[in-house]
Order: C-alpha cells, then structure tokens, then sequence
C-alpha cells in the first residue's frame, strides 16, 4: 500500500543518509489527531514521540548496516513505519544484525527511559509538576518504544520478526524446508491477526494499519516466491 508513497520531504540524517518522508505519514498524524477528541497538543506529542520512535528503529537498521561495510541508499518514513534500503545486498549474516538492531534500538530505549522515570520518582523530594510531566512523557516514549519492540518481532513478512524467523531457520534447516516453514509460521499469525485487530483496538483504542498478506505466506508455505 505504501510502497509508491509520494515523497513530499527530504533530508539528511545520522551518518550522511538520505531520509525521504511520505505524504502518508501526514495522514497517519492527522489520523491520530482525529482520534485524539479534540486535545490537540497531547495528539502532536504522542505522534511526534511515534515518529521518532520510528526514526531511531530505522538507524539502528542503518547503523548496523554501515558498521559492517554496507552502504545505505535511504531511510524512508510512511504512514506505514518505514524501511531502510541498503545501496547493495548483504549476506545472511549481515542481514541478521541489521533487522535485528531496529528492535534493539526500540528495547534500549525504553529501558533507558525506564530508568530515568524511575530515577526522578525514586528521588528524596517530591518531584515538582514540571518533572513529573516530563517523567509522564518518557513513560510514554518508552511504553511506544517497548510496544513497537514487541510488534516488529511478530513472525510475519515483512516485519522484522519474520526475516529474522526466516533467517534463524536457514541456519539450521534446508532453505526450502525454512521457506516453507517461515510460511507456515506466518500463515497461521495472519490468520490469527484479524481478531488481534479487534482485541486491540477494543483494549487499547489502537487501530493497526498493517494486515499481513496471507497470500503471500500461503505462497511462502508451498514452497514459491512471496
């Protein structure tokens, strides 16, 4: 859906790569300033802290792939998330770090962020109105940060959770008994997505704008191309 996202900004980032941002990540923060009801200042800070959460996912795949001599061709951000396109193609063990550190990068932030909101209610005085918003910011920094953590590990194409599947499963199995294996597993947490779909939103008032292809993973689990 977003692949052929129109790019309406761009700029440089972190290490010298190109960041492209698409016009549907404004939708997505309009969308999330509809279903704020109205509290205008809380909805841009809860989307800004969701965009940057899902910038620093991105460069920590980007760091992972400079530091083990692959160039980045770009950062892009979409209403979708993101991806960080490499300039060439990595080896397998390459790729394990790189998808890898976009979830790692989302774990130790909220564990730093964990620590800090810790950090400022531990502390002897009381801490003053000022302190302890910035402290009710960062729990939210860090519950986002935790909630893509736990996301992005789903075992489903094409998060980060079902390339790292796959490529664990090529280290011990036949590649294509891991292909269909890495299909089957997805096929089955697509199938199961649609009721997570209303449990969430019904629990949290979150909607997921992203579906897993089942096609795509019944493909994978006969053994053809995604």
């Amino acid at each position: 859906m977003f692949g052929n996202d129109t790019v309406v900004f761009q700029f440089t980032g972190p290490f010298g790569v190109r960041v492209d941002v698409g016009q549907s990540l404004a939708m997505l923060v309009l969308f999330i300033v509809v279903l704020s009801g109205g509290n205008l200042v809380s909805s841009l800070i809860f989307a800004t802290m969701l965009v940057l959460a899902i910038f620093l996912h991105e460069f920590g795949h980007a760091w992972a792939c400079i530091v083990q001599g692959a160039p980045v061709r770009r950062v892009m951000l979409f209403g979708g998330g993101g991806f960080c396109e490499p300039a060439r193609s990595t080896t397998r063990y390459q790729s394990e770090l790189i998808i890898a550190m976009g979830p790692i990068v989302n774990l130790a932030l909220w564990a730093l962020c964990s620590i800090a909101v810790k950090t400022i209610w531990s502390a002897e005085a009381l801490p003053s109105e000022a302190m302890r918003q910035f402290a009710s910011y960062l729990y939210m920094f860090g519950f986002l940060n935790l909630s893509l953590f736990i996301f992005n590990l789903i075992p489903v194409q094409p998060l980060d959770g079902g390339k790292l599947l796959h490529l664990l499963l090529l280290r011990f199995l036949k590649p294509g008994v891991a292909h269909r294996t890495a299909g089957v597993i997805g096929l089955a947490m697509a199938i199961a997505w649609i009721p997570a779909m209303f449990f969430v939103y019904a629990t949290y008032g979150w909607v997921l704008f992203f579906m897993p292809s089942m096609p795509a993973h019944y493909r994978m689990a006969r053994g053809q191309l995604a």
